[in-house]
């Protein structure tokens, strides 16, 4: 043989003989740990199955007890300690099934020897199996199957079956009755089983952590296009401030006679800020509007094809009430307080809180009288709508079931409170608080970002 054609072989044992010493150290750590997963809960009974296994235990304990000392003829010492390993082993595979596993393996293998030498006494004795050893086993197996990885239960299965066919074959098959296929068959069927059952509870559980995880992920994704929406809603608030002061900075020097050269320079630069912002802006709204929906269909907030209407305030209130009535719903409108301008985002956002809370009670709350409530106070809009106790069933809902989300979310970013609730007879309410100036604190202001950036850079 060349030298190649050995290094080749070396090689090949090498890998082979460190491929079985894996398999063999996986298989030691499988059967000899105590650890193993909870049984699987009853449906009705918690402790039924405990119950149904310790009276088994029991009846093989008596039972096997007095078979070996009859049939086997065994002191009665000697059986019932043999019988007890096998019942014990049974309640001990509720715990630690690998541990019982051994000791019902092993009483079963002492069993076995004490009974072979008197095996002549009586011909038609089952053996090395016997009935009691059998439901022993077999329980044993099953416990240990659903707690257990699959390649431990297999691995059992086939050590239990390794010592089975090794003590049939110390005695000639005339001298018993042998019970050892019969016994493997119904081992593999219960080992089957068990392992059946514990892949189906694992899927059942993955289904459920998979539905818990698409349920977040899609209350995520609902929340940033939430955000979207108001970003693209607010871009139009924003870009119109901006054009008024680059407008302002461009006319402010007609309107002084002989303007000095500074102010010149100052409104010019004030001027082209201005206009660096709003390009800055429009790409902004362009990658906010890149996942808008196709030609012809409604991208804007309002339902229009192209997105680029102004944005609504309240005075556009009335409007939106008369739409609702149009559908044949009862909206009654009460205005509190000194009616007076406030900051666009303000106005948008209350009018987006009154349009979202209409469409639930139409969406949700069939036949309902509905009331809107905007009370103008020295700091701010107070918004509330309730409506009453619908008159029939709710139709099937095709939406995302997420607009108190989006309600939420603009209350927020103006720095005020909301609730939402079920009120009297069935009803709902849900009152907002927007103030005229966000406080310090709120989400993008100065004392929020001074309180979640980290003094050396970093986000806390």
């Amino acid at each position: 043989m060349s030298r190649l054609g050995r290094v080749t072989d070396t090689g090949v044992g090498r890998a082979l003989r460190a491929r079985v010493r894996g398999w063999l150290r996986v298989l030691r750590d499988d059967l000899w740990t105590a650890r193993a997963d909870p049984l699987p809960p009853s449906t009705w009974l918690r402790w039924l199955p405990h119950g149904v296994v310790c009276l088994a235990a029991f009846g093989v304990t008596v039972g096997g007890t007095g078979d070996m000392n009859d049939n086997g003829h065994l002191g009665s010492t000697l059986a019932f300690l043999i019988a007890g390993g096998q019942g014990g082993a049974m309640v001990l595979g509720l715990w630690r099934p690998v541990p019982a596993w051994w000791l019902s393996l092993s009483a079963f293998a002492v069993g076995a020897v004490a009974v072979r030498g008197r095996l002549g006494f009586d011909p038609e004795y089952t053996w090395p199996w016997t009935a009691a050893g059998i439901i022993a086993e077999m329980f044993v197996l099953l416990l240990l199957a659903l707690r257990v990885p699959t390649r431990a239960a297999i691995a059992a299965l086939a050590a239990t079956a390794l010592l089975t066919y090794g003590l049939e074959s110390l005695r000639d098959a005339e001298r018993y009755d042998t019970t050892g296929v019969l016994s493997l068959s119904l081992f593999t069927v219960v080992v089957v089983v068990g392992t059946a059952l514990r892949g189906r509870r694992e899927a059942r559980a993955q289904l459920v952590e998979q539905t818990t995880l698409t349920a977040e992920e899609r209350t995520r994704r609902t929340l940033l296009e939430e955000r979207s929406r108001i970003a693209r809603e607010l871009h139009d608030v924003v870009a119109h401030h901006m054009s008024v002061i680059s407008i302002q900075a461009q006319v402010a020097p007609h309107l002084v006679e002989n303007p000095p050269d500074e102010l010149k320079e100052n409104l010019a630069g004030i001027r082209q800020n201005a206009l660096e912002a709003l390009t800055e802006l429009r790409r902004v709204l362009g990658v906010l509007r890149s996942e808008h929906a196709g030609p012809g269909q409604p991208s804007g907030p309002d339902g229009d094809a192209a997105g680029h209407a102004p944005q609504p305030t309240l005075d556009r209130l009335d409007a939106l009430v008369e739409n609702t009535r149009a559908a044949g719903r009862e909206i009654i409108t009460e205005i509190n307080g000194e009616r007076r301008p406030l900051p666009p985002g303000v106005e948008l956002s209350a009018y987006r809180i009154v349009q979202e809370a209409l469409s639930n009670v139409l969406r949700h709350a069939p036949g309902a009288r509905a009331t809107v409530r905007l009370t103008y106070q020295p700091d701010g809009l107070e918004v509330e709508i309730v409506n009453g106790r619908p008159t029939g069933p709710a139709p099937p809902s095709t939406g995302a079931g997420h607009g108190l989300l989006g309600m939420r979310e603009r209350v927020a970013m103006l720095g005020g409170t909301m609730t939402a609730h079920p009120w009297h007879w069935d009803g709902f309410k849900v009152t907002a608080f927007l103030p005229d100036v966000p406080p310090a604190d709120a989400p993008g202001t100065a004392r929020s970002t001074e309180k979640t950036t980290d003094p050396r850079g970093g986000t806390p």
